[in-house]
């Protein structure tokens, strides 16, 4: 699946098959909207240390036009992604994100996913 290359694989250079840049809406308080804030967003990440990494999609949920990955990986920490897109004429125009470091324990031992 070339799309899981785009998180999994970090081939960004896939990203314009999958997102509309002209109406790409970003809203992670770090990242401007469009191709090149998502760019410059992932180039500062990494100078501070902050890899964007994802290792697995552990749920796919899709209704309408919107779908909701959430996926393990790293972002100078353990970390779990949960980001929901929104979809129109099958390219991705939206994008919402959270990100929440993963504990090494918890009290309950059902981990985060």
């Amino acid at each position: 699946m070339r799309r899981l290359l785009v998180l999994i694989g970090r081939d960004y250079s896939a990203l314009a098959d999958y997102i509309s840049s002209e109406e790409y809406h970003q809203h992670n308080p770090e990242a401007a909207d469009g191709l090149d804030g998502f760019g410059a967003a992932v180039a500062k990440w990494a100078s501070e240390g902050k890899e964007l990494l994802y290792r697995t999609v552990h749920h796919l949920v899709g209704q309408g036009n919107f779908v909701l990955t959430v996926s393990e990986g790293e972002f100078g920490v353990p970390v779990a992604y949960w980001d929901l897109w929104r979809l129109k004429d099958g390219r991705i125009v939206e994008h919402w994100d959270a990100i929440q470091p993963i504990p090494e324990a918890t009290p309950h031992g059902n981990g985060v996913f």
